[in-house]
């Protein structure tokens, strides 16, 4: 895997709360876990993270909750990966072996090397707005409920 599944659940959050930006409201986590079909625990401390990194707000009370300014839809999703799993994703191995490198390279180093390079590539370019475009306009979906 070229990311965690912690940064997948992160992404899918930041783009669902992309997707109510028109609706102006906060959402509350209860929300975001049950139509995104993450554990509810676990979404609230990387959304909290992601608070911590301004990409997202949140506020508390009975009439909060989470949500997004209009800058991040123009925030390519590699910078969430980043934050969330850091650089890994330049050199992690897809076969899981620690000592994996150019000079020690395990049997699918130079052809992953080529796919990852894509990936990222695309992860530049790809921003949160786009993403949360297509969910909005139903040609892309963040679960099974969204569906």
């Amino acid at each position: 895997m070229i990311i965690s599944k912690t940064c997948g659940y992160g992404i899918r959050g930041v783009v669902y709360l992309a997707t109510k930006l028109e609706e102006d409201r906060k959402v509350g986590i209860h929300e975001i876990a049950t139509e995104l079909e993450i554990p509810q625990h676990f979404l609230a401390k990387i959304l909290q993270e992601l608070v911590r990194k301004k990409v997202i707000h949140s506020v508390k009370g009975p009439h909060g909750g989470f949500y997004v300014k209009e800058l991040v839809l123009g925030m390519p999703v590699l910078d969430i990966v980043e934050m969330i799993d850091g650089d890994g994703y330049k050199t992690r191995c897809f076969m899981a072996i620690e000592e994996c490198s150019s000079e020690n390279p395990c049997p699918l180093h130079r052809d992953f090397f080529v796919f990852r390079s894509g990936i990222v590539k695309m992860l530049k370019q790809k921003t949160i707005g786009e993403l949360s475009k297509g969910v909005f306009e139903g040609q892309s979906f963040l679960s099974y409920r969204l569906n």
